[in-house]
């Protein structure tokens, strides 16, 4: 008998018809011989009654001012409410659960409100329920710091709190529900004509969602990484369908799976609300670097020559940006409303000839191109946010149809 571990998120448990949908999943795979052990997310999204975002908004309504403590509280409250009502269901329906905080779960956190870490998983408090015959159901996207505080695990957060139960309970398959049937070769909200990929590389699926695609946490693919545990990312409305699996290609080729492994595969991420800087450098630049670190302020999209340095930053640090260059009084260049597509595959890897095809097809649809940025496996556009939805369709047409 093994463990799996199923993560539902927000849209699968938006409503009792969805939890029942879920309830119908869980006995399937009970009834396979299997332990099981569950996440979920909030219910829904936002302005759904519990969704954390209409959480945040009563906060709102009480202060402009929160401390992170009290902040992390509130936020931690709609999976607790998900996991209560998702265990008492599952308990109705015939199959005995328990609901678990993720303090309850042994999931210890580094103290951090808003965006912890996880330090450590002590999972013996589960395990003494699945040995009873129990499936565990754990509110996702928390855990408990040394003073017994609650500490909140990032946006996404849920699919760490997954994966990283996962490894510690020693899985070796996790499952990823959602309201898709799997990892798309683009966001098909973008482009309709967005494939379901079988197998992408745990590197691949990082990149994508480091690059703005809303697949996975990155923090969890990285976690699936360090304990070799392949994850499926399925749809709740489609169980049966296989969805994506995401882990080491060679590992699978190794394994004698046939899959598209050793053929071509590429996808298309974009980002919304991207502000592109160009600086005239007068020899403050390394001072201004100082100051974007304290203040934490991330770049990307770097292209640095003498005497002029080209990045983008997201929009949300804009001002604070500019108000350190105008202490630092240099000169420089705000283009505003851009968006970054970025085309991901390991196999462009000592291929000619893939930026010529990214830079044709930006040409035909007659997008200009502001800025780029490459490494291994990425070629990241910088284009006028009015353009981004066209950008992805001539990259997307290209490399992916």
């Amino acid at each position: 008998m093994s463990i799996i571990v199923q993560k539902f998120g927000g849209t699968s448990v938006a409503n009792f018809e969805k939890m029942a949908e879920v309830c119908e999943i869980v006995k399937k795979t009970k009834e396979t011989g299997n332990d099981v052990v569950i996440v979920v997310s909030a219910m829904g999204r936002k302005g759904d009654p519990y969704a954390t975002d209409t959480l945040l908004g009563l906060l709102e309504q009480v202060t402009n001012n929160p401390t992170d403590r009290e902040k992390d509280m509130l936020m931690s409250c709609g999976e607790i409410i998900s996991s209560t009502l998702m265990a008492s269901m599952l308990t109705a329906n015939g199959v005995e659960a328990v609901a678990f905080t993720g303090s309850q779960a042994g999931m210890m956190t580094n103290g951090v409100y808003s965006d912890a870490k996880i330090k450590d998983i002590d999972p013996s408090r589960i395990k003494r329920e699945l040995e009873d015959g129990k499936v565990v159901v754990v509110a996702g996207f928390q855990g408990g710091d040394d003073r017994g505080d609650i500490n909140t695990l990032g946006r996404g957060g849920s699919d760490t709190s997954a994966v990283a139960l996962g490894k510690a309970l020693g899985c070796k398959y996790v499952e990823i529900y959602t309201d898709v049937d799997g990892i798309m070769t683009a966001d098909p909200r973008v482009e309709p004509d967005a494939k379901v990929l079988d197998y992408i590389d745990y590197e691949e699926v990082f990149q994508m969602a480091d690059k703005g695609a809303k697949v996975i946490h990155p923090r969890a693919v990285q976690i699936a990484k360090d304990g070799n545990i392949t994850l499926a990312i399925k749809n709740t409305l489609n169980p049966s369908y296989e969805g994506t699996k995401i882990c080491s290609v060679k590992n699978i080729e190794n394994d004698g799976f046939e899959c598209c492994c050793k053929e071509e595969r590429f996808a298309v991420a974009n980002k919304r609300d991207i502000v592109q800087i160009k600086i005239k450098d007068n020899g403050t630049f390394t001072d201004i670097l100082s100051e974007m670190e304290e203040k934490n302020i991330s770049m990307d999209m770097i292209n640095f020559f003498i005497g002029e340095k080209a990045f983008v930053i997201d929009e949300k640090d804009k001002d604070l940006l500019e108000k350190i260059l105008k202490d630092n009084g240099v000169n420089y260049e705000i283009k505003t409303n851009c968006a970054k597509v970025t085309l991901i595959g390991s196999s462009m890897t000592g291929i000619p000839g893939v930026m010529s095809k990214v830079a044709r097809g930006l040409k035909e649809a007659e997008i200009p191109l502001l800025q780029t940025s490459d490494s291994s496996m990425t070629i990241s556009c910088l284009v006028d946010e009015n353009d981004m939805e066209k950008a992805v369709h001539a990259i997307h047409s290209k490399f992916c149809c």
